[in-house]
């Protein structure tokens, strides 16, 4: 056996910062912390003792809350997770032989682990979509073959605002998906993981681009907005689902002590704390759209919409880069980057990486 090595009860490993909090980057905006508000949020939540899995004050306070977003028919259901809120959603809304429609780009299609399928036994169909954003004629490559037994019946159509390529539907856009989706029988599920964003950037409130444009259920985003570990479920039209409450449980997305996720949302969701934080997130974006721009050699292949910035680099430049600033490639093949701003991306996270990147790009073409 290994020696045991005393402990210091001098020690207090919990005061131990395991990370370097200099260390900034573009990899996700789920990199970024806690937002203060949301912290002192769960500060006031803790202490004594409260009803649990949902029955207490802080979830009863968010129903509230989100009918004000999304009209009085609307109910939330925390989760812990943006894949648990999907997964839920989508098992909701189908049954076991029904099939979702939705981007080649979906989160749900590309990053989920296959898990709307394994967990909630639905089939998921990509149609090809340069742009990330699905049209009537897209929905119609897929939705055929209703009431034919041999063909996974299309059930609900899936969109993601904003998009998981940056791009963002307008109002007008998604009433034109819902409306065609609907009259072919079938509803309509928006994954909000960046609503924020998309809100802020269209100045829109949440109502506008989900309720008034006929959005049956909703994956409402957190995490990336500053929470730590919620996101939700919204169910716009309770006609569109069955009992969440089991579904949820099911799905193993039910928390006991969920007055702490319901408090988090609350300090999201109650004022204007995702507006401003999506707002600045949009904003550090541009600004570092327009740096990256001046840099020769660089390409900023996509109009910069939300809180995300593509550009293609040299992979030597890109690997060098990313030893000092985190951020992924999005396309290997024609070195295409993705760079992601977050609630507390400052403007001397911009300029440092801007200045570092113009650096290397001279290296790289004064190099042999």
């Amino acid at each position: 056996m290994p020696p045991t090595v005393p402990l210091d009860p001098l020690h207090d490993p919990l005061h131990d910062r395991l990370h370097d909090p200099e260390r900034r980057g573009f990899a996700s905006d789920n990199y970024a912390g806690v937002h203060p508000e949301v912290l002192d949020a769960l500060a006031v939540a803790n202490g004594g003792h409260v009803g649990s899995y949902g029955a207490d004050p802080y979830t009863e306070a968010l129903q509230e809350v989100v009918r004000r977003h999304f009209g009085e028919r609307a109910s939330c259901w925390p989760t812990f997770n943006g894949t648990g809120a999907n997964v839920v959603a989508l098992s909701a809304m189908t049954d076991r032989w029904d099939a979702v429609i939705c981007s080649s780009h979906a989160h749900i299609h590309t990053d989920e682990c296959g898990a709307p399928e394994k967990v909630a036994g639905i089939k998921v169909v990509d149609v090809e979509s340069p742009d990330g954003r699905l049209t009537p004629a897209l929905i119609d490559r897929e939705a055929y073959g209703f009431g034919f037994e041999h063909h996974a019946q299309p059930r609900v159509v899936s969109v993601t605002q904003s998009t998981e390529v940056g791009t963002l539907y307008t109002p007008d856009q998604l009433r034109e998906v819902c409306e065609h989706a609907h009259a072919l029988g079938m509803l309509v599920h928006l994954d909000g993981a960046r609503i924020a964003n998309a809100a802020a950037a269209l100045g829109c409130s949440l109502g506008d681009i989900t309720t008034d444009v006929g959005v049956d259920v909703v994956s409402l985003g957190g995490t990336k907005a500053g929470l730590m570990g919620v996101e939700a479920v919204v169910v716009i039209n309770p006609d569109a689902v069955r009992r969440m409450e089991f579904v949820r449980k099911l799905s193993t997305q039910l928390s006991s002590k969920m007055r702490f996720m319901s408090a988090q949302l609350l300090a999201l969701y109650s004022g204007d704390l995702w507006l401003e934080s999506g707002r600045h997130a949009n904003g550090m974006a541009r600004r570092l759209g327009e740096a990256l721009r001046g840099i020769g050699g660089v390409t900023v292949t996509q109009e910069v919409a939300a809180n995300a910035v593509f550009a293609t680099l040299p992979p030597q430049v890109t690997l060098r880069m990313q030893a000092r600033y985190p951020f992924y490639v999005w396309k290997e093949a024609t070195g295409e980057v993705r760079l992601m701003c977050s609630w507390d991306t400052t403007e001397a996270d911009v300029t440092g990486f801007a200045d570092a990147l113009a650096a290397e790009m001279g290296a790289e073409g004064s190099a042999p």
